[in-house]
């Protein structure tokens, strides 16, 4: 399990298969901060981290693993996918109403 994500409550059943696709993700050797910003942290140094932390999620073979994982849960915070938490949310809400919709 990547150390970036809390692992599931005791007692909750998981597949073989939910967890693998992070062995191949391309942030996986990455400190986790790069991902997941300080208290406190101030705008531009913010947009600078996340800038980096996208340009690895840009290179990721398992992106859409990840940003699946992160809409689903719903992670609240950092960024997974190639996509921040305002980004996410926004995503998010887009796929409950294309969800919707298809009912």
């Amino acid at each position: 399990m990547s150390r970036r994500l809390r692992p599931e409550p005791r007692g909750t059943a998981r597949l073989a298969g939910d967890w693998a696709w992070q062995e191949h993700a391309a942030c996986k050797d990455e400190p986790i901060t790069l991902f997941f910003g300080p208290p406190g942290e101030r705008r531009v140094e913010r947009e600078v981290r996340e800038r980096k932390a996208k340009e690895v999620c840009a290179q990721c073979p398992v992106r859409t693993d990840c940003l699946d994982y992160a809409i689903a849960r719903p992670e609240k915070y950092g960024t997974w996918g190639g996509l921040g938490e305002d980004e996410r949310a926004k995503e998010r809400r887009r796929r409950m109403r294309r969800g919707s919709r298809a009912a």
